[in-house]
């Protein structure tokens, strides 16, 4: 669990520079990812993401965000241990939906299944001066009808929103805009290269200081313009070298 300690220092290190230049009172969460139980093992993500919960506990930061790929395979069973899991926190948990949670190409079907059993799949809330932003990044990769304009168009007024009052703000997702460099052609691993540049234009516009994502299974950082792009290792299957 390495991977947890390292990003709860990261994520203090923005927080920390964000209220000393806001004169906003400091506090810590923690960035999980990818707990997608089931694509290293059930029982092995099981384990694991039930010991990341109690090393979460004993480090006790103001509250959790999951990067997305809750479970591997959506069905009730994943999901209902997924939250049985997650209950075990003793401070609020905030979950963004994953590919594996709404599908590859999102529709109807899978969106509702998503909020019927998860909750919603973007949403914002507050905390100490900062403003969290939890968006459906996959109505970004493909786009649904319907969804998807009503997903930016929701992003694009609540980043406008009054409330934030020039706030510091953080987005938490899914899928990264972009792994090696802004220009690189859209994979698996990425966003198109279109809507990456347009939620880029998005945040230098409204005050966003980080856009934290998962997918990867990998440690990611980039700084676009002094906006930290960061998606974070995972506790079920790791592709580099970390456990």
């Amino acid at each position: 669990m390495i991977q947890i300690n390292k990003y709860i220092i990261i994520l203090l290190l923005l927080f920390l520079i964000s209220c000393t230049e806001k004169k906003q009172e400091p506090f810590s969460f923690v960035q999980l990812c990818d707990t997608q139980l089931g694509f290293g093992g059930y029982e092995h993500d099981l384990k694991s993401f039930k010991m990341a919960v109690k090393q979460i506990n004993t480090l006790s930061p103001d509250f959790v965000v999951i990067c997305g790929d809750l479970v591997n395979d959506r069905n009730d069973s994943s999901f209902v241990d997924f939250k049985e899991i997650m209950g075990g926190f003793n401070m609020p948990c905030y979950n963004a939906p994953g590919n594996h949670d709404v599908g590859k190409v999102p529709n109807d079907t899978t969106l509702n299944y998503y909020r019927k059993t998860i909750g919603k799949d973007y949403y914002k809330f507050q905390h100490k001066g900062c403003s969290f932003i939890v968006v459906n990044t996959q109505l970004w990769k493909v786009y649904l009808e319907n969804e998807s304009e009503k997903h930016d168009n929701w992003f694009i007024e609540t980043l406008n929103d009054k409330s934030n009052n020039d706030n510091p703000v953080f987005v938490i997702g899914h899928y990264p805009l972009y792994v090696d460099s802004l220009e690189e052609e859209e994979t698996y691993h990425n966003l198109p290269l279109i809507k990456r540049k347009e939620v880029l234009n998005l945040f230098k516009q409204n005050s966003v200081v980080a856009f934290l994502t998962g997918h990867t299974h990998k440690t990611v950082i980039n700084n676009y313009e002094n906006i930290q792009l960061i998606s974070g290792g995972t506790t079920s299957k790791n592709l580099d070298i970390t456990p």
